[in-house]
């Protein structure tokens, strides 16, 4: 039997070779110290990609964890990474749309303690409203690649292609920011991340 560490660690170098986008080594970091400190019993991530965030937060101490892609065969493949590390009863994958999903989990009542924000980053604002409502009181919600590789820094280097995501980003950024219902610390470490905590 593989140990959990070392099928966590293959999967990462098999994203990387495959060009998979996965959760930078710092952010990862400190993902895994709040999971660490606050013990969430159900955790919701946004962006499965092909499993390795989510096997790093089950394996920081997470009970539970759902989450979300689009992407059909990176959701297959996270399914399978699942099933090799022994968790597929800890996990619950949703195939689809994060905004449909999201909605599917308001309808059911799901709460969450702590929500891994990792999806398409021009998205962030739409699906803020939402998020908020699942997420429990003193729950985090932990928004990764928030500087949108530089660009929310530097607007002048945005290009006509990226100028909605970026305005939308830094939507989401304000929105968070001055919502009386969070407090929120902005990091400039790796591509920028956020953690906003819920009152």
């Amino acid at each position: 039997m593989e140990k959990l560490e070392e099928i966590i660690k293959q999967i990462k170098e098999d994203a990387k070779e495959s060009l998979v986008p996965i959760v930078r080594d710092k952010t990862l970091c400190h993902i895994k110290k709040l999971i660490e400190q606050t013990k969430p019993a159900h955790i919701l991530e946004i962006g499965t990609a092909v499993g390795y965030s989510g096997l790093e937060m089950l394996h920081s101490g997470a009970k539970k964890l759902t989450t979300i892609e689009k992407n059909e065969d990176r959701f297959i493949s996270a399914l399978k990474n699942f099933e090799r590390a022994g968790v597929s009863n800890a996990v619950r994958a949703l195939n689809g749309d994060a905004i449909d999903m999201l909605k599917l989990l308001e309808e059911e009542g799901e709460r969450f303690e702590f929500v891994f924000l990792d999806g398409p980053k021009g998205q962030y604002i739409k699906y803020l409203p939402i998020i908020k409502k699942l997420l429990t009181g003193g729950g985090i919600l932990f928004a990764d690649n928030v500087g949108v590789l530089g660009l929310v820094a530097h607007s002048e280097l945005v290009t006509h292609k990226n100028r909605t995501m970026v305005r939308n980003m830094q939507a989401f950024l304000n929105e968070v920011q001055n919502d009386g219902s969070f407090d929120t610390e902005i990091f400039d470490i790796d591509d920028g991340y956020a953690i906003c905590r819920k009152k």
